[in-house]
């Protein structure tokens, strides 16, 4: 390396099209996945309060919207069901149901938006009267219980059509049940995408909200917010390379980091020492902070958008699950036409 002033770090930095040229990382909406909340009924929407913009859709409204992520070159959506609290029990026994509203809008969406491939979580919170992942024995989630469960949902998720299987629970072995019973049913080619290194984060507030599990709480005394009995400990690091070891070997294809922005040392980590597929989901508290900060004029609302997706392409992953999906989508269309709009009309290209 040279010294000043033989040495400039500034001129790669002076033009727009320089720093374009020697980006290190870049952003694109097929790194996105976008999760989405549906509801029952038809023509539908209710507005969830704790994330500003980001709404529970009827089957029909998803849809619609799929079709126009789809159209901005999203290549997958993720879905996550609002349930009836009559149809919920202690089992969850509605997760196994093959008319569920999951599978409803599974079918819904190969019909009406083929091209676009469907993510399926597979966990039992939106389905238990408890709001806990697993069924519930003891006063505590039962291990192999659970599995017995999760295999059934991810066997009417993966008949309905599911594309990726991803399992959300962190019970131990899962995903290896999961696996060996999707080959014995004849389904080679659907994905499992594993929340391997899941922790029991402060940060999924308004996701339990949006699905109804929040301030539910257990008959046998454990309380729906805590799940530290079963997702890991925000201390430790070494324990997920472990977790994420475990899940590869029993036939994942690709692995998730949850939450994401505190945890882009782990993405960082598991990138480098398995070099598969590696996901991070930027979960509902990382999108409410951001929104109410931007709603305020707190953040500059594209800046800080863009900024911190293009943090997890950073750290290692390979995609990310946003609630920004959408909107991020909008704005890299809008900027990729930026440069040839500018040379049509006189622009040099500087720095907006």
């Amino acid at each position: 390396m040279g010294s000043y002033p033989q040495t400039r770090m500034r001129r790669l930095r002076r033009h727009g099209w320089t720093r374009r040229l020697v980006a290190e990382n870049t952003l694109s909406p097929s790194d996105l996945i976008w999760p989405v909340f549906v509801i029952e009924g038809e023509k539908a929407r209710e507005p969830i309060a704790s994330m500003p913009g980001v709404e529970r859709l009827s089957i029909d409204l998803m849809t619609a919207a799929a079709k126009e992520a789809a159209s901005l070159g999203i290549p997958a959506i993720a879905l996550f069901p609002r349930i009836d609290p009559a149809r919920k029990s202690d089992d969850g026994r509605e997760a196994v149901n093959p008319d569920n509203l999951v599978c409803r809008a599974v079918r819904a969406l190969k019909k009406e938006v083929p091209e676009i491939g469907v993510l399926c979580d597979v966990a039992l919170d939106p389905f238990t009267s408890h709001g806990h992942d697993g069924v519930l024995a003891d006063g505590d989630v039962h291990n192999d219980r659970t599995i017995a469960m999760l295999v059934k949902q991810a066997l009417v998720q993966a008949e309905a059509g599911c594309d990726i299987i991803a399992p959300s629970d962190m019970m131990d072995g899962r995903v290896g049940a999961i696996r060996a019973a999707l080959e014995q049913a004849g389904h080679h080619n659907v994905l499992i995408m594993a929340y391997a290194a899941k922790y029991a984060s402060a940060f999924y507030g308004p996701f339990r909200e949006a699905l109804g599990s929040a301030k539910v709480q257990s008959s046998q005394g454990l309380e729906a917010g805590d799940k530290r009995s079963y997702q890991m400990d925000c201390a430790n690091g070494d324990e997920a390379l472990r977790e994420v070891a475990l899940d590869l070997a029993e036939g994942a294809d690709m692995v998730m980091v949850k939450p994401g922005m505190p945890y882009l040392d782990i993405v960082r980590r598991v990138k480098e020492r398995f070099g598969v597929p590696t996901f991070a989901y930027q979960v509902s508290g990382e999108y409410a902070m951001l929104a109410a900060a931007m709603e305020k004029g707190w953040l500059e609302r594209e800046r800080a958008l863009m900024e911190a997706l293009l943090a997890f392409k950073r750290a290692g992953a390979s995609g990310i699950l946003t609630y920004f999906a959408v909107e991020a989508a909008r704005l890299l269309r809008r900027d990729s036409l930026r440069p040839a709009l500018s040379r049509l009309q006189g622009d040099p290209g500087n720095d907006r």
